[in-house]
């Protein structure tokens, strides 16, 4: 059974029933992200689907409150209406979980769901601004504010965003929106290896241009982009946007700059839209099978000696996002946690998520970097503050 309260005066019941009870619970908004974390403990599942609805919206403020079960589609639309968009641009997790149902704007930030803009604008919990939620004990917190002057519980309010349902139960959320740029444009260099897309997008991005988008796709996932409609070979492509007459001009010179490591070509408006929804959820690995798939963040300077490392011990398939920083990898067989991590540790350091597996590779590997014992031991007084019962989302992360 999955309980669904309709106000947070019923979630804060069900919670306190629940710690009084010893029951646990597996929080989660539409459950799109089923899979995520460790395989944790049986739990009864409660969404937050019936919690739904825009509470303050001003356009001319750039700031909206929404109840945390509110589809993010349905947000998407009114904010398209208005010519905004959240800027750290959600990824859409179905197609590569395997799931359905309908992301909800509270599981994106309890995730810390955050798309190719990333690494210019900031992650979705740059965003945030304000949290209501529901404590261990049954109680309603609220932190933040629409403002950043307000910063009361603004270091709560980073604090839930990406706990994954293991601090609290989220009931609304309160962030920044930009307006949408006038018009995109794409830059495809053709043909360059992964250590020579590096070096392109290191160049391109040290040029005054304002890249807000930079990705590398191999040829084993290129023909999966645009159905097929990128140019032959490789395609390392770096995106423009904003107003028409400034992106024409940036892009003029950031491709004569890029002519110097390869042949250039470049998209328009709706072809750009797609490839970067496509890049954004990781489209190649949609799949339909259980082969794990990681996600993995590390020096943009170090992703192609980290994949590079692997293949010479084990079937791995990958492309690159945030400049190289961000590796999307899928193993063909064995997770290889230990191996990946290693070589993560003898390039600096890192971060490797496990996103999808099997049900058996998923309990013998932990899907979250392991903590250094001092930050494990801070995470887990985080956790015992919140949820002293230790009700929510047992084993997810810990």
């Amino acid at each position: 059974m999955t309980l669904i309260p309709n106000s947070e005066a019923d979630a804060a019941y069900i919670i306190r029933n629940a710690a009084g009870d010893g029951k646990k619970l597996a929080l989660c908004g539409g459950n799109t992200r089923a899979g995520f974390g460790n395989a944790g403990e049986p739990a009864e599942m409660m969404n937050s689907t019936g919690l739904s609805g825009i509470v303050d919206y001003e356009p001319a403020e750039m700031v909206m409150t929404v109840k945390a079960g509110t589809p993010v589609a349905e947000i998407e639309a009114v904010l398209a209406a208005n010519r905004q968009m959240m800027a750290f641009e959600p990824m859409d997790h179905r197609g590569i979980m395997g799931t359905l149902g309908e992301p909800t704007i509270g599981g994106v930030f309890a995730a810390n769901v955050s798309g190719p803009r990333r690494f210019v604008s900031g992650a979705a919990r740059d965003s945030l601004l304000g949290i209501r939620f529901i404590n261990g004990r049954g109680e309603a917190i609220r932190a933040g504010g629409r403002v950043m002057k307000n910063v009361t519980g603004l270091d709560l309010v980073k604090l839930l965003a990406g706990s994954h349902g293991t601090l609290g139960f989220l009931t609304e959320v309160t962030f920044r929106v930009l307006p949408v740029p006038q018009t995109v444009e794409t830059i495809v260099i053709s043909g360059l290896d992964d250590a020579a897309a590096a070096k392109a997008m290191a160049a391109a991005m040290a040029l005054p241009v304002e890249v807000s988008g930079a990705a590398h796709l191999p040829q084993t996932v290129r023909f999966r982009f645009l159905g097929g409609g990128l140019p032959e070979g490789e395609a390392t492509v770096l995106r423009l946007e904003g107003l028409a007459a400034s992106v024409s001009v940036r892009a003029e010179k950031l491709a004569a700059v890029m002519e110097a490591f390869g042949p250039v070509s470049r998209l328009g408006l709706e072809q750009s839209q797609t490839l970067w929804r496509q890049i954004r959820d990781v489209y190649p690995y949609s799949d339909g099978t259980l082969k794990p798939v990681w996600r993995v963040s590390i020096a943009p300077s170090a992703g192609h000696q980290l994949v590079a490392a692997l293949r010479l011990e084990t079937g791995v398939d990958a492309f690159y996002d945030w400049q190289g920083g961000l590796v999307w990898m899928r193993m063909e067989a064995d997770p290889e946690a230990e191996l990946l991590r290693r070589y993560i540790r003898a390039l600096g350091g890192g971060h490797a998520t496990l996103l999808r597996a099997s049900d058996a590779v998923r309990a013998g590997t932990q899907a979250f970097e392991p903590q250094p014992d001092a930050v494990a031991l801070l995470s887990a007084r985080v956790k015992q503050k919140l949820d002293p019962a230790g009700i929510f989302c047992p084993g997810k992360m810990g």
